[in-house]
């Protein structure tokens, strides 16, 4: 994606239970060696998060039974991956039978270590002492937050949904409260409102790892042997070595529990609709991961059968189809396959320039200048339809039409989206919070997308061209219901109370006031 939309972060779990031998899935010692994996899964999900990585690790054989390590950076910086004496000295130190591991992009707090996850919350309670990393956004924040402070003798050190999660866990552990999994579950559940995955392991050595009642994020689990595993992706499971047929996605509103007594799938909430994310497949997750029985390939493979469908632009042996790297190849091969014509590389992406959307805007644009290189030698003289999976803010692509006429030469750019116009933040954990950010809304005719409109946006952006699938495309192109997904940020129609409440804030946010993101302007 041009200008690059992100996802607030990624979890990984593992747990080797007792009384079996070392998994042949793993090449690991013995069980206490299996957390030794967690920051080769968490590579496996590094698209979902960047900022930071960390893990915390479980040992009963050890004085401290929860040993965390967390830092900002990618996972390969913070496990010191690239100096083997650094990485062997960690892994040594977090060593056991199970472990939780967590990758952050910020959509809410700050963007430092005391953000990096997991958060640990020692106690001298073994069952009150735990670990737990969170995937999503609580769109009821603002008003969980307000709750907690309204007690003078409460004070939250850090600006975050993931604060609140840990005293909401800790509260329901209060006392002389034993709640099983289910009851904690249950609890916080009917408080939260939003996306809200979790792995949590206490210092008794039991692992939770639950997924919320809507499902808005995925949560992938497989179990062989005496090795179980989650992550928020398959393919971290796939390349651990569990069979494809082992790998099964958790049910929104279920928990996998792991303890000595083994693993099993218990339900904590019903489930009544679904609200699948549908940007998980047309963007965020990794190309070999299934979701909820869905290829993320194939799904990206349908979006250009549909690209292709509706293309009116004339075909000659100068038309050439290009991805921009790297989501959008799946869509742009598809749609020239079917169009005949030939899917060129005629980007090519810089994968060390960093990440753009870390800084302000003026420094994206001169990183986008050195992240992509347009080659002359393919796109000179031709018609080129360049394939995207969405625009948000646009700046990236300004300047990467610009470049690929001046340095590439090409005769004709014509832009395509597989994917329809974002027109609303997203409240449940991606990067996107206010209306004004948005590069689709002020081209739209009372919410309706034109060619008219889509012919503006192409003046703007600098293409010949512009078109967007229509947002029935998507559901078809996944193969679920409309109702099953969450496409608010394509209507404006959120799964939830706090979300649409958060909506009505956005349509009225002044981006004067300061607020960088809508939750913000609700204190």
């Amino acid at each position: 994606m041009v200008g690059e939309l992100h996802h607030e972060c990624g979890l990984a779990a593992i747990y080797h239970l007792p009384g079996g031998t070392a998994s042949p899935l793993c090449p690991v010692q013995g069980p206490n060696d299996v957390a030794r994996l967690v920051p080769r899964m968490l590579l496996d999900i590094q698209n979902r998060g960047q900022l930071s990585a960390g893990m915390t690790a479980w040992n009963p054989d050890r004085n401290q039974l929860l040993a965390t390590h967390k830092d900002v950076g990618s996972v390969s910086e913070v496990f010191g991956m690239s100096h083997r004496s650094v990485y062997d000295r960690l892994m040594d130190q977090h060593t056991g039978p199970a472990a939780i591991g967590h990758v952050r992009y910020a959509t809410c707090g700050a963007e430092d270590r005391g953000y990096a996850q997991p958060l640990e919350r020692p106690h001298i309670q073994k069952r009150k002492w735990f670990s737990f990393g969170f995937n999503g956004q609580l769109a009821n924040y603002p008003e969980l937050r307000a709750e907690i402070l309204a007690d003078g003798d409460n004070h939250l050190a850090r600006d975050n949904d993931t604060e609140v999660i840990l005293h909401a866990i800790g509260r329901e552990l209060s006392g002389d409260a034993i709640p099983t999994p289910v009851e904690l579950l249950a609890a916080i559940s009917r408080r939260f409102d939003g996306a809200w995955n979790i792995a949590v392991i206490d210092a008794c050595g039991r692992m939770i790892v639950a997924r919320d009642p809507l499902g808005i994020r995925p949560m992938e689990y497989a179990i062989e042997g005496p090795l179980v595993a989650a992550a928020s992706e398959s393919v971290a499971l796939l390349n651990l070595g569990f069979a494809t047929e082992s790998i099964r996605s958790l049910e929104p509103g279920t928990a996998l529990v792991v303890d000595a007594s083994g693993p099993r799938i218990e339900r904590f909430a019903e489930s009544p609709r679904r609200a699948h994310c549908f940007f998980e497949w047309v963007y965020f997750a990794n190309v070999a991961s299934t979701m909820d029985e869905r290829s993320v390939y194939l799904v990206r493979k349908r979006l250009g059968e549909e690209l292709a469908r509706l293309e009116t632009v004339p075909i000659d042996a100068d038309t050439v189809v290009v991805p921009v790297p790297d989501t959008s190849k799946a869509a742009a091969d598809a749609m020239a396959y079917r169009l005949s014509i030939p899917s060129v590389e005629g980007l090519i992406r810089n994968r060390y320039t960093g990440r753009t959307f870390i800084d302000g805007a003026a420094s994206r644009r001169q990183k986008a200048e050195s992240k992509y290189t347009p080659l002359r030698e393919v796109l000179e003289g031709k018609r080129v339809i360049l394939v995207e999976d969405s625009i948000v803010r646009s700046t990236t692509m300004k300047v990467l039409l610009g470049r690929m006429r001046s340095l590439g030469l090409a005769k004709e750019i014509h832009v395509r989206i597989a994917c329809p116009p974002i027109v609303a933040p997203c409240f449940y954990g991606i990067d996107m919070s206010t209306i004004g950010e948005l590069f689709a809304p002020p081209f739209l005719r009372e919410g309706v997308l034109t060619e008219e409109a889509q012919a503006e946006m192409a003046s703007r952006l600098g293409a010949d061209s512009l078109r967007y699938l229509p947002i029935e495309s998507v559901a078809r192109s996944i193969g679920m219901p409309s109702d099953a997904l969450c496409e608010a940020c394509l209507t404006g129609r959120y799964p939830t109370p706090a979300g649409e409440r958060l909506y009505q804030i956005a349509l009225g946010h002044d981006p004067r006031s300061g607020a960088s993101r809508t939750y913000e302007t609700v204190r």
